[in-house]
């Protein structure tokens, strides 16, 4: 389940943002691609700064709803496939979009990506966390190991 929202001027007509409070609901990289596939869509990707904001806004919106949101990363449709060049200065540019799309748009956190084990990418929703090197943990991206439940 989750919040969908349409837009008639943008790109993509319509969002869909899934939160869980209750861990035990929460997915790793591969269930949440199954999941919007499902549902007709595909994971997240992001083409543009304006896309970006679009995105932030509607997670501010969600938080001032009174769901009681908490910290909990999104999942987004970006990942890095195969362990070929992981720990070399050519990993950034190995992370590619699920659904195809080529947009060389990033907003990644300070010191991100740090490649490694961590070929899957959360946008950060981190409120209650003190501020690391890149500022509040809040709408940047961090690579992350597929497995992680957000």
């Amino acid at each position: 389940s989750g919040q969908k929202v349409c837009y008639g001027d943008f790109k993509r007509s319509c969002y869909k943002l899934a939160y869980f409070q209750d861990l035990s609901r929460r997915v790793g990289f591969q269930e949440a691609r199954q999941a919007c596939e499902i549902d007709g869509g595909a994971l997240l990707s992001l083409e543009s700064e304006a896309e970006q904001q679009l995105i932030e806004n509607m997670l501010q919106n969600l938080t001032k709803s009174g769901s009681g949101i908490s910290d909990g990363d999104f999942w987004i449709g970006l990942w890095r496939s195969g362990d070929g060049l992981a720990t070399s200065s050519a990993c950034p540019d190995l992370y590619q979009w699920a659904d195809g799309s080529v947009s060389p748009f990033r907003n990644w956190y300070t010191d991100e990506p740090s490649c490694g084990s961590e070929a899957c990418v959360v946008m950060y929703h981190q409120p209650t966390a003190n501020p690391g090197l890149g500022g509040p943990y809040l709408y940047q991206w961090n690579d992350d190991r597929c497995n992680m439940k957000h």
